[in-house]
């Protein structure tokens, strides 16, 4: 299927269901959102197009999904933090759990039907995956986990977490897991930000039994299995994220009626330069490369970008970010984290250096 045939497609249909979303704006509302959004999308077949059929999917490449991702969130239809989850982790399971898991799994997904964390970073651990010390010990058929997660977002909403693991020393002894957040033994804290909203918890596990057949890959996967998440993080689910910058950029240009024009076009270098690159990478995703250590340039596009888009509209609407309780507040005041999350831009830049221009350790 043609890409440009597909958004003019999908443009339509949603131009012809309502899917506008209630007067409820809290995080519990976004996620009710999120579902329903889901469910008509995977009703209507668009959400499972560029997933495979082994997993409910109707095939063709990737960039359908950035496509469908960029025109839902761009609307305002869905925020792009839930969203972005279902790029993440739904690849993963594709890729590392036992057929029959991911047959039965990930429809529930795409559906709406559950939504789904990732348990990665730890107090000590956290762009620092090696040094994770949440710990799995087998006991005959299954394995018993002990430890805590940090920053895990939405898992106060989730049915299902995908965990990472210390089963042995070193990179080789990180082991991963699908596992049922309703498993006694597991306890669930928000955290709330500077920003208002309490999207990411703490998860304790405390003596958690999980089941030998829900280990994703084999014994020492774990790190593997990281490394090929990251780039779906900064590849298809992107696209939407950067939809969402285009819509404030969009915004900011109808409220800043006096704007600096040098300013605007300074947010919009950044917010175009992001998306030509990320367009690049979501081309060679359908080309069938194999996205490595390059994706950190992608992320450190992505927040630049955004940065400097919440640093414009604090300039240019005094008071907005430190007066007014409204979103550009709260957005501002989230937009901080963005050379943090998903990797510290100290670390993608020695990714960068490291991997990429091969300048070595020092």
């Amino acid at each position: 299927m043609k890409v440009e045939q597909f958004r003019a497609d999908l443009r339509a249909w949603l131009d012809d269901n309502d899917l506008t979303p209630g007067p409820d704006r809290s995080l519990q509302g976004h996620m009710r959102q999120l579902a329903r959004v889901h469910r008509a999308l995977y009703d209507a077949d668009w959400m499972r197009y560029g997933w495979p059929v082994e997993v409910g999917g109707l095939g063709g490449p990737a960039i359908l999904r950035a496509v469908v991702g960029e025109e839902v969130v761009g609307r305002g239809l869905a925020e792009p933090g839930p969203y972005s989850m279902l790029e993440v982790l739904a690849p993963t399971m594709i890729d590392y759990a036992p057929k029959e898991l991911a047959a039965e799994m990930v429809p529930r997904l795409l559906s709406g039907r559950e939504q789904w964390c990732q348990g990665f970073s730890e107090p000590g651990s956290g762009s620092d995956l090696a040094s994770l010390s949440t710990r799995a010990v087998p006991e005959g058929d299954d394995w018993i986990v002990n430890g805590q997660k940090v920053w895990t977002s939405f898992a106060q909403y989730s049915t299902r977490c995908i965990l990472l693991t210390r089963t042995a020393p070193g990179h080789a002894g990180i082991t991963a897991f699908f596992v049922d957040m309703d498993t006694p033994g597991i306890t669930v804290r928000p955290l709330r930000t500077m920003h208002g909203v309490d999207e990411f918890c703490e998860v304790y596990f405390d003596d958690v039994v999980i089941p030998g057949d829900r280990m994703l890959g084999q014994p020492g996967d774990g790190w593997r299995l990281a490394m090929d998440l990251l780039p779906y993080e900064r590849s298809t689910c992107f696209w939407q994220r950067i939809a969402y910058l285009y819509a404030r950029f969009d915004r900011l240009i109808a409220e800043a009626t006096n704007a600096d024009d040098s300013a605007l076009g300074a947010a919009f270098l950044a917010l175009h330069t992001l998306r030509c690159r990320s367009r690049a990478t979501l081309h060679r995703l359908a080309d069938g490369a194999r996205l490595g250590p390059e994706t950190s340039i992608d992320k450190v596009l992505l927040a630049g970008a955004e940065q400097r888009l919440y640093d414009t509209a604090r300039d240019l609407l005094p008071g907005v970010v430190e007066l007014d309780k409204c979103q550009w507040r709260t957005e501002y005041l989230y937009s901080r984290a963005a050379t943090i999350y998903g990797g510290t831009a100290e670390i993608q830049r020695n990714i960068i250096a490291r991997r990429l221009l091969d300048l070595g350790k020092e």
